[in-house]
């Protein structure tokens, strides 16, 4: 496999722009949308495919460490994931093959992934469809976080120190982020995707792969609080969510039965607490 197939995060392209009733041509960069295939392998099994996402190239192991994960269907302890790798199926297409990779386990899950048969696949805009209720949300809950949570002045910064670090919305425009922190509003990784739950995958994947706890005082996302973020920060037990944006009336109903503290419409001059 050669790196210059490597798909990268932004595609440089040539557009026409219209101001003032004057065309004019000029570069512009746009952000990468590939399809992320997700295999999953333990011992005496061989790899399924379990899910199919839309995202931008980058950090594609955490993506799909993560997303097992939050899932259920990996437990977020260190040695859970043995090992992620692009697949080297003989079969795929050349420009195919940094989309797919295969997750190993280091024994099977608890829960065996038949609602992510061969069939299924997600947006960019989709999160955990899997899930019909908060009830089966619940059912992968981490432990409840207990280390101390950020107070409303620094909930009010994360925003902002979040912003800083999003490299490909500097040059795209088009993609989330999202960051994991600290109580006192330190930024422990930070994460970008055209799918918000993509990005949040990324993070807990980032954690987990490099031996760290996975679970935070604090996710601040980049956009909206919906449901499925929620469940992705109540599965690994995280203590409370930030969203720049607003929240869903399901986001609040599971935020609230899962104990997690959860705050939209963050700002540098006010947030609104939901939960």
């Amino acid at each position: 496999m050669t790196s210059e197939r490597r798909p990268g995060p932004s595609v440089r392209l040539r557009v026409t722009e219209l101001r003032d009733d004057v065309e004019r041509g000029r570069e512009d960069r746009v952000v990468t949308e590939e399809p992320l295939e997700i295999r999953l392998q333990w011992p005496g099994a061989p790899a399924r495919r379990v899910w199919v996402t839309m995202r931008t190239p980058g950090h594609d192991f955490e993506l799909a460490a993560g997303w097992a994960v939050h899932e259920g269907l990996a437990p977020a302890a260190p040695g859970a994931v043995h090992g992620v790798a692009y697949c080297t199926d003989v079969t795929l297409a050349p420009d195919q093959e940094f989309n797919v990779v295969t997750v190993t386990l280091d024994q099977a899950p608890t829960v065996l992934p038949h609602q992510h048969d061969a069939l299924s696949a997600g947006s960019s805009a989709c999160g955990v469809c899997g899930r019909d209720s908060v009830d089966s949300a619940l059912t992968t809950t981490g432990p409840p976080w207990s280390a101390g949570l950020p107070s409303s002045e620094v909930v009010r910064g994360l925003p902002d120190a979040l912003r800083a670090h999003q490299r490909v919305f500097d040059r795209t425009g088009g993609v989330h982020a999202a960051g994991l922190a600290t109580a006192a509003g330190e930024l422990l990784v930070v994460r970008e995707d055209v799918g918000r739950h993509n990005a949040v995958d990324k993070v807990t994947g980032a954690r987990l792969l490099a031996g760290e706890p996975v679970a935070g005082a604090c996710l601040v996302v980049s956009g909206r609080a919906g449901f499925e973020l929620v469940q992705k920060a109540v599965a690994v037990g995280t203590g409370a969510l930030v969203a720049v944006g607003a929240p869903t009336s399901l986001a609040v109903d599971l935020a609230r039965r899962a104990g997690l503290v959860l705050y939209g419409f963050a700002s540098a001059d006010r947030v609104v607490r939901y939960a």
